[in-house]
């Protein structure tokens, strides 16, 4: 299975992590404002970036991810030389979407301008790991159907979730600050507001597009691993969930970043790599050109560089994309991957080595060779 062309998408509105600093809803304390800085995004792209709390209620619309995801799977058949009618399979791959149901996949079918027999399939929640999945789901397609062509989406747009839940704030108090608080249920709201803080200057939105097929010149995808919930509760470290509010026709959103996620993505990171690669793991991993994993956050980055050897420069890429784009969700890998290729020359047999971990809790691991 060939990882034939990759593209991507951003939409046009673009923000500084200063100027969203001084339009936030409130002032930030020093070491807040720090904390954000720390999180290695200087630039992103928003779909839906609101300036001041809503007064009444709003239905989200959808447009925004339609266009991005469009833009990016018409970008990814032209760089193939492929029109619609040479897909036989369409996957998307996503967390937020305007619509809860039908799926993304149901929205861009004819946006794309594929038949309305297309076969499709939506992969909904997966977050930081999505890619590697759909990745999985059509290895299964190709070995049952090997002469076909496939198109993968993977939208990376969370600010319907992110940005608005910042709304209104009148104040967040410093991590320190919360720590010290008596009372669970004020401690937990209070760490609640601090975490959607880090959410909204984390996170930006994008989409990439794959073509898939079992021959050509590309990246072979030569094995994909994952590992979910070694702990049975470990997905309690990062999630969104819906809430009840008691109001006929209202919930609330509730999301939330464990501090132990850079630990967690660490060791299910390294039991992803070995699984992947068992006894030619130390080989391997000092083989590889090049590596795209997730941009968690500049923090994390650095302690899974760390913790698997991985070079500086092998994994610049990552470090771009996440400075340049913010946290993209599923969409990061195939935005790193993209990069990497268009800025590396490969030879015959060259090693790229993917991870992805996050909301799951999970790990994946793929090993990619360039084959001519």
């Amino acid at each position: 299975m060939q990882v034939v062309t990759l593209s991507s998408a951003v939409p046009e509105k673009e923000f500084s992590t200063e100027e969203l600093l001084e339009t936030f809803p409130c002032q930030l304390p020093e070491g807040v404002r720090q904390n954000v800085l720390n999180l290695g995004v200087s630039n992103r792209y928003l779909i839906n970036h609101l300036d001041r709390p809503l007064k009444t209620e709003t239905v989200m619309n959808e447009s925004g991810i339609v266009k991005l995801c469009c833009e990016a799977c018409t970008k990814a058949l032209q760089k193939a030389d492929l029109s619609v009618r040479d897909i036989g399979f369409f996957v998307t791959a996503y967390d937020t979407n305007p619509f809860l149901s039908p799926g993304l996949s149901q929205l861009l079918v004819r946006n794309i301008g594929f038949n309305p027999y297309i076969k499709h399939f939506n992969a909904q929640g997966i977050a930081s790991t999505a890619f590697p999945k759909a990745l999985e789901l059509v290895g299964n397609y190709l070995a049952a159907h090997p002469k076909a062509r496939v198109l993968v989406c993977v939208s990376g747009a969370s600010s319907y979730w992110f940005q608005n839940q910042v709304g209104g704030l009148a104040d967040v108090m410093e991590i320190g600050q919360i720590n010290q608080i008596g009372d669970k249920a004020k401690r937990e709201f209070e760490l609640r507001k601090w975490v959607a803080v880090m959410q909204y200057f984390l996170f930006g939105d994008g989409a990439s597009a794959a073509v898939v097929a079992n021959a050509g010149e590309g990246f072979k995808v030569k094995k994909n691993v994952e590992v979910t919930n070694v702990g049975k509760k470990d997905y309690l470290a990062g999630y969104s969930r819906l809430a009840m509010l008691g109001e006929p026709f209202k919930f609330g959103f509730y999301s939330h970043l464990s501090r132990e996620i850079p630990a967690l993505g660490a060791k299910y990171t390294g039991l992803a790599l070995k699984r992947l690669l068992s006894k030619n793991m130390k080989n391997t991993i000092k083989a590889a050109k090049k590596w795209a994993v997730h941009t968690g956050s500049g923090k994390i980055l650095n302690t899974l560089a760390e913790r698997h050897g991985i070079e500086k420069e092998k994994l610049k890429e990552s470090h771009e994309v996440l400075k340049e784009f913010g946290n993209l969700a599923g969409a990061s890998l195939p935005f790193i991957l993209e990069r990497v290729i268009s800025n590396n020359t490969f030879s015959e047999g060259d090693i790229v080595l993917m991870l992805g971990y996050g909301w799951g809790f999970s790990a994946s691991a793929t090993l990619l060779e360039f084959n001519v």
